[in-house]
């Protein structure tokens, strides 16, 4: 019997790369978007699902648990980007990069668990960011959603293990996929004071999502994840220097990793 996955935002990126994966792996797979009538050509099935309106998440979980009798794993990968000097950003666009990142998941997480606790079995894995281990300069509102995310995460391990849930963060580097194009991107302001240096840090932001990773490389990871019995709570994938910047940031001194970031941002 196939497992049945479910995969927010599902239709481009990581998240499609994934889907695909596992549909050649014999899984049986539900992506989501907010507009599914747009990828009739996908791999697996999409459905409606906007993470901001729980409506369209309890329609989506009911409308696979209906058709498949169960949800084996859900994959929190729908996200969304944000840059800009944290003084600079609309309260606005704040709050719903964590809409997004944060709560979405959180509900998404809510509507599966029942059905998860009842048949004494599940897995949930959420996509965060190594961006989520370290406030980085003009992206700090993506690092807090993310690192949020990545502490929730920590806490509900432990609420879940008397019924044999399991969860884990998956937190990737730089992939090269379309997710520039769906970030918020707060306005470089001709006098602003952080226009020099925020500018010259989108610029290196994007190219680095340019020159990224294949998403594929994600795919075979979360392929292993949910083949492993028990899963750790926090998987990396990037380059070396990605990963080892975690390590870093445990080992030194606050202000020279602060000065590590603030030389390699070229501030």
């Amino acid at each position: 019997m196939s497992n049945v996955v479910l995969i927010t935002g599902g239709s481009s990126g990581i998240g499609k790369s994934i889907g695909e994966y596992l549909t050649e792996k014999g899984f049986k797979v539900y992506g989501t978007s907010r507009n599914p009538e747009r990828y009739t050509d996908s791999k697996f099935s999409i459905i409606t699902l906007d993470v901001t309106k729980p409506e369209t998440i309890k329609q989506c979980v009911d409308q696979v648990i209906l058709a498949e009798g169960r949800i084996d794993v859900l994959i929190n990968n729908a996200g969304v980007g944000i840059t800009g000097a944290i003084e600079e950003i609309p309260e606005i666009e704040i709050k719903n990069n964590f809409e997004i990142n944060f709560f979405g998941p959180i509900n998404v997480i809510k509507a599966v668990l029942p059905q998860m606790r009842e048949k004494n079995s599940g897995l949930i894995i959420n996509i965060t960011s190594i961006a989520g281990y370290m406030g980085l300069p003009y992206r700090g509102v993506y690092s807090a959603s993310k690192g949020a995310l990545e502490l929730l995460t920590e806490a509900f391990r432990m609420e879940l293990k008397a019924f044999n849930v399991h969860m884990t963060n998956v937190a990737p580097g730089d992939f090269a996929t379309n997710i520039a194009s769906g970030r918020y991107h707060a306005p470089v302001i001709s006098d602003s004071p952080y226009k020099e240096s925020y500018g010259n840090s989108l610029k290196m932001i994007d190219d680095h999502v340019d020159a990224g990773l294949d998403p594929q490389l994600m795919a075979k990871v979360i392929y292993k994840v949910i083949h492993t019995k028990k899963p750790k709570g926090h998987y990396k994938v990037g380059t070396f220097l990605q990963k080892f910047s975690v390590v870093l940031k445990r080992i030194l001194p606050d202000k020279v990793y602060e000065k590590m970031l603030m030389n390699h941002y070229k501030l």
